[in-house]
């Protein structure tokens, strides 16, 4: 099941990876129209924090709190090459030994990626942006 766990949150790290590398750098400082919210960039910055944040988490056994590494999340290269980085770093843990609250910690990586991931096809549509083909596949937007 651990093995399982790291599958699925791999697929949502490369559908994310899939979805930024689709959109144009212009799209990253994009929000939702006449609605209150952040900027594409925005969501993409919470994703890595979360992302490196959980690792750490994940490796440590426990929460140690949120912090972000990536400091300009409206460039696209940037963006591109820090989940490339966490996607990594989530490859090197061996799932097979990790302790219930490790995979705990795992499951709340992945529910937040997708959480993001729901909150991005808003965006998508509300900017009259397009998918790429993997998510057309896993979400049929």
């Amino acid at each position: 099941m651990n093995e399982q766990l790291k599958a699925h949150l791999s697929r949502a790290f490369q559908l994310t990876h899939d979805l930024v590398a689709h959109l144009d750098e212009p799209s990253l400082n994009l929000n939702l129209p006449n609605l209150p919210s952040n900027r594409i960039a925005g969501q993409l910055w919470c994703i890595v924090g979360a992302r490196e944040s959980y690792t750490k988490a994940i490796e440590m056994g426990a929460w140690n709190g949120f912090s972000c590494s990536l400091a300009t999340p409206k460039n696209k290269q940037s963006v591109l090459a820090a989940l490339q980085a966490t996607d990594k770093k989530l490859n090197e843990i061996d799932f097979t030994r990790l302790s219930d609250a490790q995979i705990d910690l795992a499951f709340s990586l992945l529910e937040h990626e997708i959480q993001h991931h729901g909150q991005l096809i808003r965006f998508v549509y509300a900017n009259g942006l397009t998918f790429p083909e993997s998510w057309h596949k896993r979400y049929t937007v």
